[in-house]
């Protein structure tokens, strides 16, 4: 475990949010300057969300390794709200058996 991991309580990086970009952007999904930061998922159509959610995962490790906190706090935003959504809309979304551990 890391030494800034220990230090802040292990808690998990979206727990960490607020402590990187020092505002109320994470829940209005707003930047310092109040502009609105991406399109609001549930104005997308399937597509577009599916896209936006490939996009997030390809970039994931590459901004939590070496984007500014401010990029990964949006990321961690943005990836929440896109999953939410997608959850929203396919709640009985289908699970592959052979990704099932036993009980």
């Amino acid at each position: 475990m890391t030494e800034s991991v220990r230090q802040s309580g292990d808690v998990s990086p979206e727990q960490r949010v607020t402590e990187w970009d020092g505002d109320d952007s994470r829940s209005t999904g707003a930047d310092v300057d109040g502009e609105v930061l991406g399109v609001d998922p549930a104005e997308l159509a399937d597509e577009d969300l599916i896209r936006e959610l490939q996009s997030l995962h390809r970039t994931r490790l590459d901004t939590l390794r070496h984007a500014a906190d401010s990029a990964l706090a949006n990321h961690l935003r943005r990836t929440a709200e896109m999953e939410t959504e997608y959850l929203a809309r396919h709640p009985g979304r289908e699970v592959d058996p052979s990704r099932l551990r036993d009980a």
